[in-house]
């Protein structure tokens, strides 16, 4: 019986199963026929490549890397390229698909794609990164560019491996080439608002679900899971706006203040200790049951299946905005749904990084770059009308505003399909 409910949970927490899950639910309410569901579930491209590199102590090492274009419909694929050593070709397809919904939900002209390297860079060199970058990128340079397929930073990489493989590209094109990646420095044709853009978005969805239940910012009580880049940023904009950031959980324990806590105080004390733990004007929680304090808003911003079967009753937030990629399984949706929890599903509520990636890519294109005004300015703009494109499919479907965002997604990509043909 225990082999049994352990080999359940862990089937919940796969999060490819659950992307698929709700796939088919939401392809279901929508009546796609089976050869369109066959179109959209198999990928364009699947690249594997053997990276031989010469490592700093004269060994030479062969390193596996990926790179999936789930679709190109609607556009050249998007998506960042992750350097672990668990990555795997079905991770990378997943993630790839994911990659096609998000793009598609706030109507940025793109595809998905994803791509990843089998390594461990905590044991490589900044020169041996560098090598992998450039030879991975030599491998796959025919199938990548701005028409084509634009990669970006993912787990483990940065602005500085975009650098190397812009560099990389452009070498082999005797031209300066800016726009075949996202996320890259300023100074080589980044974008400002690039750094604060998935927090930022999070904010705006979060304040249009408060819009929605007429609740006062200013009232508005947030837990925050993850204090990284995403819920760290989200926090300090929230609380720019008068919301109060009761409580924050880490990997390695939670605080708590019922008044509000001081975000960039507290991010001052983890710089300085390396940890939130305890910071002078909080008190340290049990970081399991912090994620059940009541509030309005709960945003999980650190890592997939955090919401499940097993916990999802014991939620008390209003709002649950994902700014992680999968936080809540597919077997809590139903829960989540029977509680009233308003839910703004990932591939909405973490969408504002590939959108201002997609400005980046057009301010590359045009040679003609925007202030941080303009950008905050144009992503607020299209995350307001994505949140109402998917609470109006959520009313005139009746359905969950998830199983709206995926319905929402597989429309706008089906219809791209069905406007081109298919090329025979």
């Amino acid at each position: 019986m225990m082999v049994d409910a352990t080999s359940s949970l862990e089937q919940e927490l796969n999060p490819w199963l659950a992307a698929e899950a709700r796939f088919d639910l939401a392809a279901e309410k929508l009546g796609l026929d089976d050869g369109m569901r066959k179109v959209l579930r198999s990928p364009a491209r699947e690249i594997t490549v053997s990276i031989p590199v010469m490592l700093d102590d004269g060994r030479l090492e062969v390193f596996t890397g990926y790179r999936v274009q789930h679709s190109i419909a609607r556009g050249p694929a998007k998506g960042g390229i992750r350097y672990a050593p668990d990555v795997t070709l079905d991770e990378v397809r997943a993630l790839a698909s994911w990659m096609t919904w998000k793009c598609a939900v706030v109507n940025i002209p793109f595809g998905g794609g994803k791509g990843g390297v089998v390594c461990d860079p905590t044991v490589l060199s900044q020169a041996e990164l560098e090598r992998i970058t450039r030879r991975y990128t030599a491998e796959i340079i025919e199938f990548i560019g701005p028409e084509i397929d634009v990669p970006a930073p993912d787990m483990n990489t940065n602005e500085q491996t975009m650098a190397w493989i812009m560099d990389t590209y452009s070498m082999h094109h005797r031209q300066t080439v800016t726009a075949v990646v996202t996320g890259k420095p300023i100074n080589l044709g980044g974008s400002h608002g690039r750094t604060e853009a998935t927090g930022r978005g999070c904010l705006i969805t979060a304040l249009q679900a408060l819009q929605h239940f007429n609740i006062d910012p200013a009232s508005a009580r947030v837990v925050v899971q993850g204090f990284g880049n995403v819920g760290g940023m989200a926090a300090k904009l929230m609380q720019r706006l008068g919301m109060k950031i009761i409580t924050v959980i880490e990997y390695d324990g939670a605080v708590h203040n019922p008044k509000g806590l001081d975000v960039l105080g507290l991010m001052k004390h983890r710089q300085e200790t390396g940890s939130i733990l305890d910071f002078p004007e909080a008190e340290n929680v049990d970081r399991e049951e912090a994620l059940f304090t009541e509030c309005e808003i709960l945003l999980p911003a650190a890592k997939e299946g955090v919401i499940t079967s097993q916990n999802a009753h014991k939620l008390r937030a209003k709002i649950l905005c994902e700014g992680a990629n999968g936080p809540t399984t597919a077997a809590a949706d139903e829960i989540l749904a029977a509680q009233n929890v308003f839910v703004i599903p990932d591939i909405l509520a973490n969408a504002g990084g590939v959108t201002v990636s997609y400005f980046e890519w057009v301010q590359d294109r045009q040679g003609f770059f925007w202030n941080e005004q303009l950008v905050n300015g144009r992503l607020e703009e299209i995350m307001v009308n994505s949140f109402r494109d998917v609470t109006g499919y959520a009313q005139k479907y009746r359905v969950d505003n998830r199983t709206a965002a995926y319905m929402l997604a597989l429309d706008r990509v089906s219809f791209a399909i069905k406007l081109r043909g298919i090329y025979a």
